[in-house]
């Protein structure tokens, strides 16, 4: 699916699955050697992550119940116990753009098409 920041129009990935069940959820992106910027994952029912046993690095996006961004954790790296935010309900993983800046804002609306 695609990734879209609703509040300006921007796409920010273009290859983001949906974990809905307990299974997707708990596997998350451990099985991926690499996350592409494009890619990612949208963690329904999720305020933690952590990227123990994971080999690449994220970005990581925590939503509100509206879909607004409560919070951004930019480069997380792998091993990382937990990067977490109070009131959140969704969370977005996305391979990590480095130096270059995603156009998404603490407030932004962000949605899966």
């Amino acid at each position: 699916m695609l990734l879209r920041n609703a509040s300006n129009g921007t796409v920010l990935a273009t290859n983001v699955a949906r974990a809905t069940d307990a299974w997707s959820r708990g596997i998350g992106l451990l099985g991926h050697k690499s996350v592409a910027p494009a890619e990612g994952l949208w963690i329904d029912g999720c305020s933690a992550v952590h990227t123990v046993f994971m080999r690449a690095t994220i970005d990581i996006f925590f939503l509100d119940k509206d879909q607004r961004v409560l919070k951004i954790a930019s480069s997380v790296a792998p091993y990382r116990l937990a990067v977490t935010c109070r009131n959140a309900v969704s969370v977005v993983e996305l391979g990590a753009t480095g130096d270059t800046v995603r156009d998404v804002l603490v407030g932004d609306r962000l949605a899966l098409e």
